[in-house]
């Protein structure tokens, strides 16, 4: 087993790397430390929990002794943009603040650099033939081909098609020329019905005009396949997991805290299964199980346990009256556990 800091250390860097993990928790039943154990190879995981990382949400096994929680740990959904243009601004923008990470792929010194897109993780200056090298594409990835000209359009289309099938692929262009392009890359070869599946003319037909409206377009057919796209094919994303707790996590060197997590839930609740919150000595928190009263009765069961080396489960009660005196719409129950994070 691992420490609980190696453990969030081994997650983060594989988020950083766009890789899927996972953590197995076992949590003995008369109390104690609950122990980790971070999954990276598929073929490390036991058999008895494949199905369960499969289908990607966290997940409790009761036993007679001890409760075993998993949770799978999914990449943070990247959008590839490849063109800097006037659609872009704005699509990056947007796309960073509904929680993708952005990258943006221009040739031109001007249109790919940071003071342009502020909200971009990553902007690459780079021709569109040698771009593909440096953004590793994989099947997880979203990818927006926005760039200024058929040319380079059908270059970028090219390149993608001879990597793995990315999650959405989406190309914009009147459907006149787009029909043109997909018919001379099916006389070239190319997979007849993967060229079928991609998404253009782009975005969803809301009568967009302006960028921001194109954006605003192409981020919601994004989203409406994210969402509701074909379930084969529907990227794993059934976590409720900030990367940003988890890299808070990996990078606590001293003060030492307890970690909240929520391993189940039924009804109506503001955080799902995977949802995390830290919570030091001051009452000071970083990350959400959801606000009001869902955090409020587990704060302090969370700071006495600071220290101890010791966890908890507490079951967060938010139907009928406790929910309605806080002025919550929620009404569901929360089983959260509540462990101490003393660095070893």
């Amino acid at each position: 087993m691992q420490s609980m800091r190696k453990a969030y250390t081994e997650i983060l860097a594989q988020i950083k790397k766009g890789q899927p993990s996972a953590m197995l928790t076992t949590i003995p039943k008369d109390g104690g430390k609950a122990e980790k154990r971070v999954f990276i190879k598929q073929d490390e995981v036991p058999t008895l929990y494949k199905e369960i990382l499969k289908e990607g949400k966290p997940t409790v096994i009761r036993e007679s002794d001890r409760d075993i929680f998993i949770e799978p740990v999914q990449p943070k959904d990247r959008l590839i943009i490849l063109g800097g243009g006037h659609i872009a601004m704005p699509l990056v923008k947007f796309a960073s603040e509904v929680g993708f990470s952005v990258t943006v792929c221009d040739d031109r010194p001007a249109f790919a650099n940071e003071d342009r897109f502020p909200h971009a993780e990553r902007v690459i200056c780079e021709t569109f033939d040698d771009c593909f090298d440096k953004l590793g594409v994989t099947e997880f990835d979203y990818v927006v081909i926005i760039t200024r000209g058929h040319r380079h359009d059908t270059l970028c289309l090219r390149k993608l098609l001879d990597l793995p099938e990315t999650f959405y692929l989406g190309m914009i262009g009147s459907k006149r020329r787009v029909e043109g392009v997909k018919e001379m890359l099916t006389e070239e070869g190319y997979d007849k019905d993967r060229i079928q599946r991609i998404f253009t003319p782009i975005g969803l037909s809301i009568g967009a005009v302006t960028p921001e409206e194109i954006s605003i377009s192409i981020l919601a057919e994004i989203i409406k396949e994210k969402r509701l796209g074909r379930p084969e094919h529907r990227p794993v994303q059934c976590s409720d997991l900030d990367p940003e707790v988890i890299q808070a996590l990996a990078g606590q060197t001293s003060t030492s805290c307890s970690v909240v997590t929520v391993m189940s839930s039924k009804g109506s609740v503001p955080r799902g299964p995977g949802a995390k919150m830290i919570v030091f000595p001051d009452r000071t928190i970083v990350g959400s199980i959801g606000g009001g009263c869902s955090e409020s009765e587990v704060i302090w069961d969370a700071m006495t346990i600071i220290g101890t080396g010791n966890h908890l489960i507490k079951h967060i009660d938010l139907t009928g009256d406790v929910a309605e005196s806080e002025g919550m719409v929620c009404g569901g129950i929360m089983e959260v556990l509540v462990e101490d994070f003393t660095i070893d």
